[in-house]
C-alpha cells in the first residue's frame, strides 16, 4: 500500500510517499498545468491513500482520484497546523507532516459530501449570489426614485410603483442608469425564478427536505441546504455539536472562575447561518413558542440577539426532526438538545411542583423580616443610650 501526504497548492503539490511493502520514502513536487501530477497518480498501482488538508479549488483533484480508484482523505486544516508548531513551515515539511499523521493514525478527517451533493450546493450558491445581486440592484434604484422625490419604500416594486419610476422625468445620463438597471432587475427576476423552481424540484425529491418544510418558516431552500450541509446527522451527539458546527455558539475566554462569553464564533457555514436567520423571523410567526423566546430576548438584550438565538433553536430542532425522523407536529423538540430531556416532559414537572415565583418571593420575605428585626434592635439600642 502507498500512502501519501499532500500539501495542495492551485498551480503545484509537493508529496511524501511511503511504500508500506518496501519502506520506500520519496518527496516530490508535482505541478499542474503540464499534467505531470495526472501522469502521477495514473501511474501508481494497488491500494493508494491520499490525505489532503482541507482547502479551496481542489474539485478537479478529488474526482481524478475517484475515477483511478485511490483513497483520497481531507482533513481539518486547523487541526493539521496545531499539531505542527514548528516556526520552519515549508512544503516539504508539511507534506512529510500530513504523512506522519496518517501513518500514526492520527490523521483528523473531516466529512466531504458526495460529488452530486457538491453540485446540488452550487445550485443553492448560485441562487443565493443573484438573490444578492438583485438586493443591489434595488437598493440602487431606490435610490435613484429618493432624489427624484418619490418615497414608496418595498411598494416600489410592485406594478404601480415601478409604472411611477419609469415614468419619472430624470437628467440624460440618470435616466440611462434607471433604465439599464430595471432591465436587469427583470433578468435577475427571470433567472432566480428558474433557479427556484429548480430548488423546489430538488427538495421534493429528498424525503429528508420534505420533512424540514413541514415546520413553520422553512421552506425548500433552507430544508435542502440544511440536509446538504449536515449530511449524516448521526455524527452529531446532541443539538449542540450542531450550533456548534454552524458557528452559532457564542466565543468564549475563561479562566479559573471566570467566565468570559461574546459573540457567536462564526466558525461554520455563513450561508447556512445567513438562512436559518431569516427563515427564523417567519418560523416566530408561525410557532407561539418561538415567538415568545423572540419577543422576551428582544425585549431583554437586543433584537439582533435575538434572531441568531431563534436561528440556533431552529437549527437544533431542525436536527431533531431528521435524527428522529418526525414531522413538526409530532417531533418531540429537545430542551438544549439533550437526548433525555423532552421540553414537555420537562414543563410538566416543573408546572406540577412548586412555583418558581413562590419560593422566591417565600426567600425574599423571610430575608425582609431578618432586616427588620436587626433595623429595631439597633434603633432600641440607640435609644436606651439616649436614655
Amino acid at each position: 500500500m502507498k500512502i501519501i501526504g499532500c500539501d495542495f497548492h492551485p498551480s503545484f503539490q509537493v508529496i511524501a510517499m511511503v511504500d508500506t511493502e518496501t519502506g520506500e520514502e520519496t518527496t516530490q513536487r508535482l505541478t499542474h498545468a503540464d499534467g505531470a501530477a495526472k501522469k502521477f497518480y495514473e501511474a501508481l498501482t494497488g491500494e493508494v491513500v491520499v490525505g489532503v488538508e482541507s482547502s479551496g479549488n481542489m474539485r478537479w483533484f478529488e474526482r481524478l482520484l475517484a475515477q483511478l480508484g485511490h483513497k483520497l482523505l481531507i482533513g481539518d486544516a486547523s487541526a493539521i497546523a496545531a499539531g505542527n508548531p514548528r516556526k520552519q513551515k515549508t512544503d516539504k515539511r508539511d507534506a512529510q507532516h500530513i504523512l506522519k499523521l496518517l501513518l500514526e493514525k492520527r490523521f483528523p478527517t473531516i466529512w466531504v459530501p458526495s460529488v452530486p451533493e457538491l453540485d446540488l450546493r452550487q445550485l443553492l450558491k448560485h441562487r443565493h449570489t443573484l438573490v444578492q445581486m438583485r438586493t443591489r440592484i434595488k437598493n440602487q434604484l431606490q435610490h435613484i426614485a429618493l432624489n427624484a422625490g418619490l418615497q414608496k419604500k418595498h411598494k416600489l416594486w410592485t406594478r404601480e410603483g415601478r409604472a411611477l419610476l419609469q415614468g419619472l422625468e430624470l437628467d440624460r445620463w440618470t435616466k440611462r442608469r434607471r433604465d439599464d438597471l430595471l432591465k436587469l432587475l427583470a433578468e435577475m427576476d427571470e433567472y432566480i425564478g428558474e433557479l427556484q423552481a429548480e430548488a423546489e424540484k430538488e427538495a421534493k425529491k429528498c424525503p429528508q427536505a420534505e420533512l424540514l418544510m413541514s415546520h413553520p418558516g422553512v421552506g425548500p431552500i433552507l430544508s435542502l441546504a440544511t440536509v446538504l450541509t449536515l449530511g449524516d446527522v448521526k455524527r452529531f451527539e446532541r443539538g449542540k455539536k450542531v450550533a456548534s458546527y454552524l458557528g452559532l455558539i457564542p466565543q468564549e475566554a475563561s479562566s479559573g472562575s471566570c467566565r468570559r462569553l461574546g459573540a457567536i464564533s462564526k466558525q461554520g457555514n455563513s450561508f447556512m447561518r445567513f438562512l436559518l436567520v431569516q427563515a427564523g423571523m417567519t418560523a416566530v410567526r408561525g410557532d407561539a413558542e418561538l415567538g415568545r423566546a423572540y419577543q422576551r430576548l428582544a425585549h431583554k438584550k437586543h433584537h439582533g440577539v435575538a434572531k441568531v438565538a431563534i436561528a440556533r433553536k431552529l437549527a437544533v430542532r431542525l436536527y431533531w426532526m431528521l435524527r428522529t425522523n418526525q414531522r413538526y407536529p409530532e417531533t418531540v423538540v429537545r430542551m438544549q438538545g439533550s437526548p433525555s430531556h423532552p421540553v414537555a416532559k420537562a414543563k410538566a414537572e416543573h408546572l406540577s411542583g412548586r412555583p418558581a415565583s413562590r419560593s422566591k418571593s417565600r426567600k425574599i420575605g423571610s430575608l425582609h423580616s431578618i432586616i427588620m428585626v436587626v433595623v429595631r434592635r439597633r434603633i432600641d439600642g440607640w435609644c436606651n443610650y439616649r436614655k
